[in-house]
Parts: structure tokens; C-alpha cells; sequence
């Protein structure tokens, strides 16, 4: 059999749009399930939109999503150059080869292709069977510009042939120029790869309505994921469910071996897909809690600057379970840090039966028991302040609430009292608590 060989052919103009981050998944997942091979090709024959740096910018996010190209600029291969700008020659002499069959024209410096003006060109697409578009609806389109430049639709087709791509898998929106490329297969009697169109990735606006996903429903690229939050295994694994789902599985959570194992284009939908941040945040929290407290504290690392080691990872083991971006960390701890403005209110709890009264009473005598406490360990923490509890002849909660607000001036926080008491240590925290106390009384 012909070997498998897929391309991700980006034009470097800027960040990559989670639809193109899943053309390349998508495109790398099949080669390697076939154990073929996953080309990176560089399309920069646009030059007015061409963004400086960013070649280097969509290799390092395919690297950070764990997508590598087995040929590219910058990993050679046996069809180099991979940067369509230096393959000039290529084109020409391929251009000029269809002006002298006669399927090609030139006008005013560029030459054009010559269509067909009866019949009808037909071509088969694995997700969409057999489309059919007539030979009249298609223009005499450029081939190569005035200027040598090959258009988009020329180059591509000329690299997808010398390359030996055997699949291709891009956007719906490229249905409408595949018959102009199948065309130009035949004028030269080359094998017509095999056709994927992806149907296109969604957004949900807050009313409700769906569009194409674009900037106005959020990050929409792998670096502003990134940028938020998210981990990128966790991305890429979302990303690789958006229109794909494997066969006889209900399985979520996949390692990109997992994905290579599994995929197949059968699993492929025709319908759009839609981003759910929400799905999305619950992935991204799966992924959290799977790790261990080291790892959540190295991701985390820019977060827990003000903490020593032990610290770092008692905090990791805290947060790993209630955060679904690291973006949501410095909300979570900022009170650690700074202390939030004094709020009688946080202190009356009717579930406990609560008041500022009460609060205070409760703080007097547990502010007496920490203040003789030596060892500010974990365990010594909650030894003493079980004691204090069962002393108090109070259900827990009633205790745990106004220390806990006294100490961190908020209704909910990543862990309890304890936890609190030993990541602030005795001098914060006894400084919080008869702070809270004089204000109380």
C-alpha cells in the first residue's frame, strides 16, 4: 500500500487559531496511526500578510502540543525546501508546462489556468462523498502572479504532489477551490490524493447564538489557552474531541499515545463542532488533579513566589483539586498575601448560628490556646485546634468559621483553618485573629 503522508501547511500570519491547531492534530494523529508520515510545510507566498517570527512561533506551539513534524524547515526531510517562498523555480517550470499543454494562459505578466467551459468536475471527500461543482461556475484562476509568486491554490498543489502527500485534511472552506486543484492533478495525470474538509469549529455567545468561533467568544488560539491557564496536554487533548470521537468509547481523558492509538477517520463528524470553555475547564481540572503536588507546583511556579518549598507543595496539594486554569490561582491566594478590607457581616452565619458576638466569643479563648503552640506544624495545628473544638462542646463548623474569616476576610478559600494557620505561620496569623478580635469587640 502507498504510504500515508500528511501536511499542516500554515501561512505564518500570526497566532494559530484553534482550528488550525486541529487541522494539524488531526492531520498528525492519522499519519502516525497509520505509521506514516507528518509533514510541516510553511505557505508564505502571501507576503502581505506574512507576520516576521512567526514560522518560529507555529513550530514552538506544535511543539508545545506535542505535534511533531517528521519533515519541515527545521527538520529536514527529503523534499526540502519546506518554505514554499524558496521553491520559486518549482513553480515556474511547472507553470510553464501547462502554457505549453495549452491549459494555461499568460495575461499581463501572470499566467492564469484554463478552465474547462462545459461539464462538470467531480471529486470524493471522506466525509462528504462525492461533490460535483460545473466546469462553469470556475474562473480562469492565477497561477502565478506578475510578480513569479505562485498563488495559494498553484503552490499547493504542486508541493502536496512532489511531497507525496497521500491525505489531505483542511477546512470545508476549501471545498469550493478543490475542483480548480483536481483540475490541475489531471492537466498533469497525477493521482488525486484523498480529500478530508473538516467542517468548521463553532462559538456559543452568551445569548445563545452559535457562529464560527472567533475572538468575541473568548481565547481563541493555543497561545491564549495558554495564556490563561490552561495546560497544553489538556488543550490538545479538548482540541482532538472537537469533531472527533473514538469508536466503541466513551473515554475523555487521552495521552497523545492514547489519541494515536485510537484514531481513525471514521470517527470524524461532518458537523461543526462547538468550543465549550466550560467542557474545557473540566478537562483542564482533570488534568490538575491527575498530577502530582510537584508537578502542580512547578506549572504553578510563577504563583507561589512568597513560599518555601514545603510550602509550594502543601499549597499544589490544595489548589491542584479547585482550579481549572492556573489563571484562577492569584484570586484564590491573594488573601495570603494581603489580607482583604475588615467585613463585620462575613462574621454571622446562620447555618451556625452566628453572630459578630459569638465570633468573638469563639476567637478569645482559641487566640489564647495558638499563642502557646511551639511546633506550627500541620499535625500540631490540628491536634490543637480539635482539642479546642471537643473543649468548646460547639459543632466544628461553628468554630472553623469565624477563625477562619478572621484569618482570611473571605467566605471561601482553598483549604480550612489549619491549613491557613500553617501556610501564614504563627506571627501572620496571630496578628489576623486579635486584629479580628479588636475589631469585633
Amino acid at each position: 500500500m502507498k504510504r500515508i503522508r500528511t501536511r499542516f501547511a500554515p501561512s505564518p500570519t500570526g497566532y494559530m487559531h484553534i482550528g488550525n491547531l486541529r487541522t494539524a492534530l488531526y492531520a498528525y494523529l492519522f499519519a502516525k496511526s497509520q505509521g506514516g508520515d507528518f509533514i510541516l510545510r510553511i505557505e508564505d507566498t502571501d507576503r502581505a500578510r506574512y507576520v516576521a517570527d512567526a514560522v518560529d512561533f507555529i513550530e514552538r506551539t506544535l511543539a508545545a502540543a506535542k505535534i511533531i513534524p517528521d519533515e519541515g524547515p527545521h527538520h529536514g526531510g527529503n523534499f526540502a525546501p519546506y518554505v514554499q517562498s524558496e521553491r520559486m523555480d518549482i513553480y515556474k517550470k511547472y507553470a510553464e508546462q501547462l502554457v505549453a499543454d495549452g491549459h494555461a494562459y499568460r495575461e499581463d505578466g501572470a499566467i492564469r489556468q484554463k478552465m474547462p467551459r462545459v461539464g462538470e468536475t467531480t471529486f470524493f471527500d471522506v466525509l462528504h462523498g462525492n461533490i460535483t461543482i460545473a466546469n462553469s461556475e470556475l474562473e480562469d484562476q492565477v497561477l502565478l502572479k506578475s510578480d513569479g509568486m505562485p498563488t495559494y491554490n498553484f503552490a499547493n498543489v504542486i508541493d502536496d504532489h512532489l511531497m507525496e502527500v497521500s491525505h489531505i485534511i483542511r477546512g470545508t472552506e476549501f471545498i469550493t477551490s478543490t475542483p480548480k486543484h483536481v483540475l490541475l492533478y489531471e492537466f498533469f495525470g497525477w493521482e488525486l490524493p484523498t480529500f478530508i474538509h473538516l467542517a468548521p469549529v463553532m462559538g456559543k455567545a452568551d445569548d445563545g447564538t452559535v457562529s464560527k468561533l472567533s475572538k468575541r467568544h473568548g481565547a481563541t488560539s493555543f497561545n491564549d489557552l495558554i495564556e490563561a491557564g490552561y495546560l497544553p496536554e489538556a488543550i490538545t487533548n479538548y482540541v482532538a474531541l472537537l469533531g472527533w470521537s473514538p469508536k466503541n468509547s466513551c473515554q475523555e481523558i487521552f495521552s497523545m499515545d492514547e489519541l494515536i492509538k485510537n484514531f481513525s477517520l471514521d470517527g470524524l463528524s461532518k458537523s461543526p463542532a462547538v468550543f465549550d470553555y466550560a467542557k474545557l475547564d473540566w478537562m483542564s481540572g482533570e488534568y490538575f488533579k491527575a498530577m502530582t503536588d510537584e508537578n502542580f507546583a512547578a506549572v504553578a511556579e510563577k504563583y507561589f513566589v512568597d513560599f518555601d518549598a514545603p510550602k509550594k507543595i502543601f499549597l499544589a496539594s490544595l489548589l491542584k483539586t479547585r482550579v481549572a486554569k492556573l489563571s484562577e490561582i492569584p484570586a484564590m491566594i491573594s488573601f495570603l498575601k494581603n489580607l482583604p478590607p475588615f467585613d463585620v457581616e462575613l462574621f454571622t452565619n446562620k447555618r451556625n448560628k452566628l453572630t459578630p458576638q459569638k465570633s468573638a466569643e469563639i476567637l478569645a479563648p482559641a487566640i489564647k490556646i495558638l499563642e502557646q503552640v511551639d511546633d506550627w506544624s500541620l499535625d500540631a495545628l490540628n491536634e490543637k485546634i480539635s482539642a479546642f473544638v471537643a473543649q468548646s462542646g460547639l459543632k466544628v463548623g461553628a468554630v472553623m468559621w469565624p477563625l477562619r474569616i478572621a484569618l482570611s476576610m473571605q467566605k471561601v478559600t482553598p483549604g480550612g483553618v489549619t491549613e491557613i494557620l500553617y501556610l501564614l505561620g504563627k506571627k501572620i496569623s496571630l496578628e489576623r485573629l486579635n486584629g479580628a478580635l479588636e475589631k469585633l469587640t
